[in-house]
């Protein structure tokens, strides 16, 4: 098996992770009315609104008042091609509007904020990535849906961490080898659950990486009845605490279905918002990022999801001028791969309609 640490693996290029976004505080009949707003523009611009788990509750709940959706990102890469709505509005980071664009050339995609990235995303440089892909042609290029428009374009096949596992176990059956990119943690968990042979790029997402396994051993004795779930762009000590490893969907599905009264959550708070949703009546506890005499025992949450807010959504909506754009020859060749992955999972059952998670 190919190790992850090969030195033939460009090293993390630096990042610049943004301060979090302070947004003015609203009182509940500014919302309210800042709601009733964003609706009416959306009606009047026959736009559909879809956001991801990790942004704010009040994005999520306008979502689902006003007929959009509310997924993870296999979903929302299916939705904009299956609503008849002629605008798409994404509450998310800047690869899911590009999804939706190169899914959808029809459709106008608008975004709160372009500059909602993603650590995943800006680790991945595209001229890198396709000399390292020119380095390695004997592999199958799989990419993370975390990655930029330019970068799936490079790539053979696109996942997200819903459907990850399978597609490699689809693809090594094939006796074929890997090369993975960005997350190196996920890429790890799948390389251990399917014994792929996998050449892996040292990507990580800011969020996931800052779990600390010795703070959540803590917090585990603290709380043993409790379920431990991990999203698997955890570190691998994290990962092997879990009692569920999945994507959001997986992992709030977890709290629906599992017995346990309390859950230890490693992932980023914002899915906080639809587990209380659906499960009111469990305890959620969030898993540490920090360790003894830190000022924040856990800041699970992502600067850029965070650019996403109930005021900039009303401007984009009002103003039309953050859409998303991509050069059409770039977008023929980034749809090969998310089409496959999206095939793949309409022929084996994997989402779609039947999985969205119900409402309360």
């Amino acid at each position: 098996m190919t190790n992850s640490l090969q030195t033939q693996v460009p090293a993390r290029p630096a990042l610049v992770v943004p301060e979090m976004p302070e947004w003015p505080v609203l009182s509940a009949a500014e919302t309210a009315e800042l709601k009733e707003r964003i609706k009416t523009l959306l009606r009047e611009q026959d736009a559909a609104l879809v956001a991801h788990y990790y942004t704010d509750g009040d994005l999520q709940a306008l979502a689902e008042e006003s007929g959009g959706l509310v997924a993870d990102s296999l979903e929302m890469a299916r939705f904009g091609t299956e609503t008849p709505a002629s605008t798409l509005v994404v509450c998310g980071v800047r690869f899911m509007g590009e999804t939706a664009k190169i899914l959808n050339p029809e459709k106008r995609v608008l975004m709160p904020d372009l500059a909602a990235t993603c650590s995943l995303d800006e680790g991945c440089p595209p001229e890198g990535f396709s000399a390292f892909c020119d380095a390695h042609p004997d592999h199958s290029v799989v990419v993370y849906a975390n990655t930029s428009a330019a970068v799936k374009a490079r790539a053979d096949w696109m996942v997200t961490s819903s459907i990850a596992l399978p597609v490699v176990e689809y693809l090594a059956a094939r006796g074929e080898k890997i090369l993975w990119a960005p997350d190196r943690h996920l890429g790890h968990y799948v390389q251990r659950m399917t014994g792929a042979e996998m050449l892996l790029w040292d990507g990580a997402c800011v969020v996931h990486e800052a779990f600390k396994a010795s703070a959540l051993e803590r917090v585990r004795a603290l709380h043993p009845e409790a379920a431990v779930l991990v999203h698997p762009e955890s570190p691998d000590a994290v990962v092997d605490q879990a009692d569920v490893v999945g994507s959001t969907t997986q992992l709030i599905r977890a709290v629906i279905e599992l017995p346990n009264p309390a859950f230890i959550v490693a992932t980023d708070a914002g899915i906080f918002w639809k587990m209380r949703q659906l499960a009111p009546h469990k305890t959620l506890i969030p898993a540490p990022t920090a360790g003894e005499g830190a000022t924040c025992e856990s800041c699970a949450h992502c600067p850029w999801m965070a650019m996403n807010a109930l005021q900039n959504l009303e401007r984009v909506l009002r103003l039309g001028d953050r859409e998303i754009q991509i050069d059409p020859a770039m977008r023929e060749r980034a749809v090969r791969p998310i089409q496959r992955m999206l095939d793949f999972a309409r022929e084996r059952g994997i989402g779609g309609g039947a999985s969205r998670l119900g409402r309360a």
